[in-house]
């Protein structure tokens, strides 16, 4: 009998377009691949993971790695070095009197009233000394772990620019973010969770969204994977949804079987083509995740007495709509246990995001109207959870391999802006990094007595220097990390960067 079929004729390898096509259109897709790997390393299927592992770059690593992972706590919005760091009596003494800079100051939202004083008081803690605002006083117990540096200066005063500068080292998008770059170079340390996992803040997104963790040009596996700690499903997508409990396993690993077939026949035809490769390595991850992930996230076993040193409540209450401190703790401090509980599962990267850009009054750092009301609860609740994180890896000896890294995307002016509030500086700022190498109980820079630039204004520190020296306590020399991207080789740092020697142990 003769077969009039079109696919009769045409071989297997070209009809995978049309069937890939046909799986698409009816909701099938990419999705079905999730378990193959799984299942097959179960000996499930009759189907071995095809992928190679992500693995280390060849020629990695450049130096003795002083550290083995990173966990960046990003404030969105713009923190006040002044309020939290960066102690100036001179604000104290001039308070109130005509801010006078010495030249042409071209502010945010003409942010030039009179000067203004901390809002907090500042007191010394530690063997160091150090001076901290009053609500992030958590700090004191572990301020001698802490490296500061105040002289950080950006390039821009937006938001959105300055953010993208920090996360990716580029004030455009289309960059990848840190994390991917260290996914990229390091790979894997545990195949069944992401390299690189981003905890926003609960309220939405700051600027910009998940493009300061996009991969970019760089293999999509490298992204950053978004994890909710605290909700009813932390990853969005993980488990099948109710609608279709009527899929069984025998159905479900045969669907699986078929589509990695077809696609991965899809992709042997397209040589030099790393984007379905990149989404069946992510859908297998995501396979083996529906098992790990769960048990990363469960924070049920976790004795009283940690999640207190965390502020995080067992039973915690419906929160006013007005923001407080007590909450901030709760939700900032479930981040910070969820980031200890992953990077100790191998877990390489991980982004805590405190901030969003939507929403008023504020729920973010941007403190143009008043200072007291933002910076309150968001830094009360960011210091309890730092200080948790670092006092709780250092017990379980994973701080001396780990870098802890705060940073924001620009400071606030000393003058004040409509009596209460402080306009965009990213003339200054402060960062801070300890653990994995990093010298504790020191500064590195300073800024001037307003706390407006550098002190020594043709030595100020640039993201640049900060990620080239990350970079190295990883084991990486800056400079060779790249990816050819449109005939150039991108890297992190761009054509800057020099190593801060002075806060390396």
């Amino acid at each position: 009998m003769k077969n009039d079929s079109p696919f009769h004729r045409v071989p297997l390898a070209r009809q995978a377009l049309s069937r890939r096509e046909f799986l698409w259109r009816s909701g099938g897709g990419l999705g079905g691949i999730a378990l193959a790997s799984l299942l097959g390393g179960e000996g499930m299927l009759g189907l071995a993971a095809q992928a190679a592992e992500s693995g280390m770059r060849p020629g990695l690593p450049h130096y003795k790695p002083r550290a083995k992972r990173v966990i960046q706590l990003f404030m969105g919005g713009a923190a006040s070095h002044l309020e939290l760091f960066d102690y100036k009596p001179e604000l104290i003494k001039r308070d109130g009197q005509k801010s006078d800079f010495g030249e042409h100051v071209e502010a945010f939202q003409d942010g030039l009233g009179p000067w203004m004083k901390p809002v907090w008081p500042f007191k010394p803690y530690g063997k160091s000394g150090k001076m901290l605002g009053e609500t992030v006083s958590e700090l004191g117990k572990i301020v001698d772990e802490l490296a500061f540096i105040h002289n950080l200066v950006g390039k821009t005063g937006v938001h959105s620019q300055a953010t993208y500068l920090q996360a990716t080292g580029f004030q455009l998008p289309g960059f990848p973010g840190m994390g991917a770059w260290v996914s990229y170079g390091l790979g894997s340390m545990n195949e069944n969770l992401p390299t690189f996992v981003v905890l926003p803040d609960h309220r939405g997104f700051a600027s910009n969204g998940p493009k300061n963790w996009d991969s970019a040009f760089l293999p999509g596996q490298h992204a950053g994977t978004i994890i909710y700690p605290g909700r009813e499903t932390p990853i969005a997508d993980l488990f099948p949804g109710k609608a279709g409990e009527y899929v069984g396993p025998k159905s479900e690993a045969a669907a699986h079987a078929v589509l990695a077939k077809l696609n991965r026949e899809h992709a042997a035809t397209r040589e030099g083509d790393a984007r379905l490769e990149a989404r069946i390595r992510s859908y297998e991850l995501a396979a083996r995740m529906q098992l790990a992930a769960p048990e990363a996230m469960d924070i049920s076993k976790e004795p009283d007495s940690m999640l207190e040193l965390y502020g995080i409540k067992k039973n915690p209450p419906t929160w006013p709509k007005e923001i407080n401190a007590e909450e901030e703790m709760d939700y900032f401090g479930r981040k910070c246990l969820a980031a200890r509980r992953l990077v100790e599962r191998g877990v390489r990267f991980v982004q805590i995001w405190s901030g969003n850009d939507n929403g008023f009054p504020r729920r973010n750092w941007d403190s143009h109207e008043d200072v007291r009301r933002d910076h309150g609860p968001l830094s009360m609740g960011f210091a309890k959870g730092a200080s948790a994180l670092i006092q709780d890896l250092k017990q379980r000896g994973l701080l001396e391999d780990t870098i802890i890294l705060w940073t924001t995307e620009f400071g606030r002016m000393p003058s004040s802006q409509g009596g209460k509030g402080r306009d965009h500086n990213p003339y200054c700022f402060t960062n801070w990094l300890c653990g994995g190498g990093v010298k504790g109980g020191v500064t590195a820079g300073e800024s001037d007595q307003w706390g407006y630039k550098p002190l020594e204004r043709d030595h100020p520190t640039m993201v640049y220097d900060i990620h080239a020296t990350v970079l190295r306590l990883l084991g990486i020399e800056h400079t060779k990390l790249t990816f050819r991207h449109n005939g150039v080789d991108r890297r992190l740092t761009d054509v800057h960067g020099e190593i801060i020697e002075d806060i390396i142990a």
